[in-house]
């Protein structure tokens, strides 16, 4: 595996069998191949069934691949040396109710070959990191399912991993509480930390991630960035202060021949169009310019993530 990549997955397969039998074939993962660059916060999506938890533990030994190669950290998937290295935060995690928040780190640390000194020089800190300072002490059976989420992502940096993998890592979890654990995401990022992430919380994944792979029926649909896969073709998208009929016109004398126009509030008018030729977007820059129409914004129109993720999902349902 190349230095830059954590991840390396090439040509992945997984056959399940089931019935009465088991001569029914399931094909939970049918030639899988993406990487996750080293330092980057990574996005698996997919809807339910399309193999996403079937290749999470494919690349921590929890499950074993049918065919092709998955590497993590240079070793092949599931090595103790490779595992060694990584945090992981399950979807519905359960921590014992007997433990505090406290005890329950000095558990996971001693799983994670830790020394309990170790634990206790560094749990403190976390534990205010994810906004559980005040909770150390208290029993977990009195923590809420945000809390438990909380309390399981610190458990996953505790032995600070070069690789953090969270599965669902914001479910249960309010508003305020996926802001801040947005933000826990982005100081390991910028520490070196790599995390791959699995979310059916789209815009949480479009917040945080800045790149991700789309799986469907076990197959990968699409690998981009998140600005990529958001794009909407060649539609560009303006905010204007200035007559809507004007700007029209305007558009429509440089070759604009089907804008589209909303008015709204306070003067302020939306205006998106389709284009290949940047030549032609200067010269609607300038012409409005010269007629005092001010540009508040210009930029590529997007989709959001939710709409780019259903239309490959669809368009999977349909192959």
């Amino acid at each position: 595996m190349s230095d830059n990549r954590v991840i390396q997955i090439e040509n992945l397969k997984k056959t399940f069998r089931e019935g009465i039998f088991r001569r029914r074939q399931v094909h939970a993962l049918n030639g899988v191949s993406f990487d996750v660059p080293r330092g980057s916060i990574f996005g698996l999506l997919g809807p339910n069934g399309a193999g996403k938890t079937t290749l999470i533990k494919i690349l921590l030994g929890i499950v074993r691949r049918s065919e092709g190669d998955a590497s993590v950290l240079g070793y092949r998937a599931g090595h103790r040396r490779a595992r060694e290295h990584i945090g992981y935060l399950p979807e519905n995690h359960r921590i014992p109710r007997h433990l505090t928040g406290n005890s329950a780190l000095e558990y996971y640390g001693c799983l994670s070959n830790m020394s309990v000194k170790e634990v206790k020089q560094r749990r403190g800190g976390l534990l205010k990191t994810v906004g559980l300072e005040e909770w150390g002490d208290t029993s977990v059976s009195n923590y809420s399912k945000g809390m438990l989420q909380r309390l399981g992502l610190a458990q996953a940096m505790l032995h600070e991993p070069d690789l953090i993998i969270l599965d669902e890592p914001t479910d249960g979890v309010d508003p305020v509480g996926r802001a801040e654990i947005r933000a826990v995401l982005k100081g390991l990022q910028q520490r070196g930390t790599t995390i791959f992430l699995n979310s059916h919380l789209l815009q949480e994944v479009e917040l945080t991630c800045d790149r991700v792979a789309v799986l469907a029926k076990g197959q990968v649909r699409a690998v981009a960035d998140v600005t990529e896969l958001t794009k909407a073709g060649n539609d560009v998208r303006m905010r204007l202060a200035g007559a809507p009929e004007d700007i029209l016109q305007t558009l429509q004398n440089v070759g604009i021949t089907e804008p589209r126009i909303h008015a709204a509030p306070e003067g302020i008018v939306d205006v998106r169009f389709s284009t290949t030729c940047q030549d032609q977007v200067n010269q609607i820059v300038d012409t409005l310019r010269s007629q005092s129409v001010s540009i508040l914004s210009l930029e590529p129109n997007r989709n959001s993530l939710e709409e780019a993720f259903l239309a490959l999902v669809r368009e999977s349902a349909n192959s």
